[in-house]
């Protein structure tokens, strides 16, 4: 309470003053609450094979749909109309979409290309790039800079300079590379680099600098759980392995990774270097002595926390689980710390095994949408929806169910919160798209 309390609130947004939208993201999140199946509209995208991603135009006035047959759908989500179908967006399956603002957008491909588009003329592509020499699985945007970075099989994270774009491609260089890379994100802010991989390690570049040019292997080890050589996660060779939306997820590429302490070298010592790296294996219930992939990676909107999708490497269980970051320096110099604290977790339905599940979090970060068998679930921090940061357990608690919403005959791979409207997508293995919200 007092002066401190309305300060704290101030730097956790939490102050009109700071955020006016909050009060409408409340009312939203009650009517997120009394969405029935019945009121879902039905898209059918069938004959374009399983859906993969969904994105959202900034405004909320575009779906773009990634589909397995090399093609890319946009809808109108308010009018459920059929916009556009871009036959040939690539030569293999489409696997993500990241809008760059209200107009652009990229896509990538299996085909081991990212593609430019703009609304306003759909007919071509603005650019095509060129970098990864494997399947293109993750797409981020640095708005600060305008910096594209992009994630592929090959273990490469990538940026490209869409300051300088010209129709023969982007200037582009290798920022990190990693084995059995899953997916990256920014924090964002773009203070954070969050990279998960198919042997159950997550790694964070503290401090995060696009724009510095790094060596592989020369990141400095600020602090680790269970880290292991830098050579045994940071490499220049070998390949990731191949873990598709669609495919098998367990290769047996994950090798036992050795169990050492940091030496006193790679310590921080005197202030935080920039791109420190951080090397986690985030806890997971049910999976103490058993390995884990982690086959999604989210991060909370406010960037309080992030959002792991886990299966074990038996494909016999499925977690949901939201970690806390922690920030600050190790208690003494040369203690590990782990920067993220889980906070929540929930077993999930294990159906549609070897499948990626692509989970989100609501625009004001209450609530969490996870794809649950044919099917989604609603899931919330505690009954009510509250923040985050207003239901912090000191142990791990169970996420509480909300809503079920079932609509499809497939397993759901993909899910998606409007950021603008009371509206809900998913998409499923046989390539159905529904859009739930509230009957009026």
């Amino acid at each position: 309470g007092g002066l401190f309390g309305w300060l704290r609130g101030r730097c956790l947004g939490r102050s009109a003053a700071v955020d006016p939208s909050r009060d409408t993201f409340g009312a939203m999140t009650g009517l997120y609450g009394s969405i029935q199946p019945a009121d879902s509209v039905y898209l059918s995208t069938r004959t374009h094979g399983a859906v993969f991603n969904l994105e959202y135009s900034p405004d909320g006035s575009v779906l773009t749909v990634a589909c397995e047959q090399t093609e890319v759908l946009l809808f109108d989500p308010i009018s459920s109309k059929h916009i556009k179908t871009l036959s040939e967006a690539h030569e293999d399956c489409v696997n993500n979409i990241r809008f760059l603002d209200n107009r652009l957008f990229a896509t990538c491909s299996d085909d081991t290309t990212i593609a430019l588009w703009d609304l306003r003329k759909l007919n071509t592509k603005v650019c095509t790039l060129h970098g990864h020499t494997s399947w293109v699985k993750n797409i981020e945007y640095d708005t600060n800079t305008r910096l594209l970075v992009t994630s592929g099989f090959d273990g490469n994270v990538i940026i490209w300079d869409t300051n300088r774009c010209t129709e023969d491609g982007c200037p582009h260089k290798k920022f990190f590379h990693t084995r059995f890379l899953m997916r990256m994100r920014l924090t964002p802010d773009c203070s954070k680099m969050l990279i998960s991989t198919s042997s159950g390690y997550l790694l964070i570049l503290h401090d995060l600098d696009l724009n510095k040019s790094l060596e592989v292997g020369s990141y400095p080890i600020l602090r680790a759980r269970r880290t292991a050589s830098s050579s045994d996660i940071i490499s220049s060779s070998g390949s990731s392995g191949l873990r598709a939306v669609g495919s098998p997820c367990h290769q047996n590429d994950s090798s036992p990774l050795s169990e050492k302490h940091m030496s006193r070298s790679s310590q921080r010592e005197g202030g935080s270097p920039r791109n420190s790296l951080e090397v986690l294996t985030p806890e997971v219930p049910g999976e103490r002595d058993r390995g884990n992939c982690i086959t999604s990676l989210q991060l909370h909107p406010k960037g309080w926390a992030t959002l792991l999708r886990c299966s074990s490497n038996t494909d016999d269980q499925e977690w949901t689980c939201v970690y806390e970051f922690q920030e600050g320096d190790p208690v003494h110099p040369v203690s590990p710390r782990c920067s993220l604290r889980l906070t929540h977790c929930i077993e999930e339905a294990n159906v549609g095994r070897g499948y990626i599940k692509e989970l989100c979090f609501s625009p004001d970060g209450r609530m969490i949408s996870s794809p649950h068998g044919f099917g989604i679930r609603l899931l919330g921090f505690d009954a009510h929806c509250s923040e985050l940061v207003d239901c912090l357990p000191k142990e791990a608690s169970p996420l509480k169910e909300i809503r079920s919403l079932y609509s499809h005959n497939d397993v759901v791979l993909t899910t998606k919160f409007s950021p603008t409207h009371c509206q809900i997508a998913s998409g499923c293995l046989s390539g159905r798209v529904s859009l739930y919200q509230p009957k009026f």
